[in-house]
């Protein structure tokens, strides 16, 4: 099998992401250039509803981990209850170059993990009870080097944002959707009912694209983070073994939040066929697995 260089692997992801997360942005301006116009506000109304959008954007960004450890049922644990754990994660840490992360642990029998966090110096990393006590020594440093290569890499800033992104289209959408059909005071005439017809049309298919970018980001973050991750122990077998493991398992997650699916190692939801992967917000774990034993 031909064998892959991981430094391509990781530029032709992060390219391929970067390219993705600006249709966000393409939407979101659309969207509000819309809604601007309908009320004839042109560019500064535009402009006015796009700041609000960054004003949201920022408060969801500030106390999103907070957010996600707590609908996910994360307990913060310290070292004399986990020392293991917590010695693999303070040596990867300094590997990887990075202030240690905080250390939660998710009561629930399903082997997974994922990290949470604005920056580096603000991260987060929780692991499941069933995975701590599945994996072995080399498994669970492949998980933990995946995690902080999130952490590494500001994937847990961008799937955070990415997530704001996904509700503040919904916002708009919505908006859009009940002023043009509730509201009065709009453009009138034949040029305010094709802009309402136009608004939507695309109030109903941008939250859908929006969606479908997001699994795609989603997706390629994660194959990011294996690579990222089998760069920083120097052994990708440990990170693959870890996820045959995980998909032998065949335990979905009690505690999981469909919201914040993106952020574990493997998708917290059982998915068994092809239609399921294709919307799936992980790739094929066999895929990752393939990948991992090519490096």
């Amino acid at each position: 099998m031909e064998r892959v260089n991981i430094y391509d692997q990781i530029s032709g992801n992060k390219r391929i992401s970067y390219a993705l997360f600006l249709i966000f942005f393409f939407i979101s301006f659309i969207l509000a250039f819309i809604i601007s116009e309908y009320f004839g506000g042109g560019y500064l109304g535009t402009g006015l509803i796009l700041i609000f959008a960054v004003i949201w954007m920022l408060f969801s960004y500030y106390l999103g981990d907070r957010a996600i450890l707590a609908i996910n049922h994360a307990r913060e644990v310290k070292k004399a209850d986990y020392p293991y754990l917590f010695n693999s994660v303070e040596g990867l840490s300094i590997a990887a170059g990075i202030p240690k992360p905080k250390i939660y642990v998710i009561d629930d029998p399903a082997p997974n993990a994922f990290a949470t966090g604005r920056d580096p110096k603000h991260s987060a990393v929780a692991v499941t009870t069933g995975l701590l006590e599945r994996m072995n020594r080399l498994e669970l440093e492949g998980v933990l080097a995946h995690e902080l290569s999130h952490i590494k890499n500001y994937d847990i800033r961008y799937m955070t944002l990415v997530m704001v992104m996904i509700g503040l289209i919904g916002i708009l959408s919505n908006m859009m959707v009940r002023m043009f059909f509730y509201g009065r005071g709009g453009r009138r005439g034949r040029g305010g009912a094709v802009l309402v017809l136009v608004g939507t049309i695309f109030a109903i298919i941008a939250p859908i694209i929006a969606q479908m970018v997001r699994l795609a980001i989603s997706r390629k973050r994660e194959y990011l983070a294996d690579a990222s991750g089998a760069l920083l122990t120097r052994y990708p077998q440990g990170l693959a073994d870890a996820l045959k493991k995980i998909e032998a398992s065949h335990i979905p997650m009690t505690k999981a939040n469909p919201d914040t699916a993106p952020l574990y190692i493997s998708n917290p939801f059982t998915e068994k066929d092809f239609f399921s992967n294709l919307f799936s917000t992980h790739p094929p774990i066999q895929d990752r697995i393939k990948a991992l034993e090519a490096m």
